[in-house]
């Protein structure tokens, strides 16, 4: 229904089994930058201290790159001593002028991670793909995936349905 966490800000309905996390895998290994916000920061503090002998080959190997991708948190309430690691960023905000030259001193691909750190590079036609895991239930409310007052045309890409009847899509935005 659009939600990507429930009125609480909760996640625990969305934890992708096996094949499911396979595809987060295969879409993290494309990534060199993450920039995302304090509370998708502090939830992927996991994989920060992840024990590789604690899950699954997948896990660790998950866990390994994420720990080498630079992330830039955008927070105006954490200061540096919140910070995980020395080549995590703390910035107060994050301008346009900000996003396109973190894209342009990247060494690979830039993800902004979270509806709420994206909105204004949605706003401003910054994204140039979306991927969505879409998980059969519904939320009824919570924080949006997309923000308002935007209007995009997309090309489906690429798609996938698993057997626990999640979907993940891949769009680009249509020429």
């Amino acid at each position: 229904d659009g939600y990507v966490s429930d009125e609480n800000r909760k996640l625990d309905w969305s934890v992708p089994d096996e094949a499911v996390f396979d595809k987060h895998l295969e879409r993290i290994q494309q990534g060199s930058t993450e920039i995302l916000g304090r509370t998708t920061y502090q939830m992927m503090q996991y994989w920060e201290n992840y024990d590789p002998d604690a899950g699954t080959a997948a896990e660790a190997e998950f866990a390994e790159k994420w720990r080498t991708i630079d992330k830039i948190v955008v927070s105006n309430t954490m200061d540096d001593t919140d910070r995980n690691a020395d080549r995590d960023r703390l910035v107060r905000s994050l301008s346009i002028n900000d996003v396109k030259g973190i894209v342009n001193e990247a060494d690979g691909q830039v993800e902004i991670f979270g509806p709420s750190t994206a909105a204004e590079s949605i706003r401003a036609g910054l994204v140039e793909v979306f991927e969505f895991f879409i998980v059969p239930v519904v939320l009824g409310a919570g924080l949006r995936a997309l923000p308002d007052g935007v209007r995009l045309d997309l090309r489906l890409t690429d798609r996938t349905v698993f057997e626990n009847g999640v979907i993940h899509a891949r769009y680009e935005r249509a020429a």
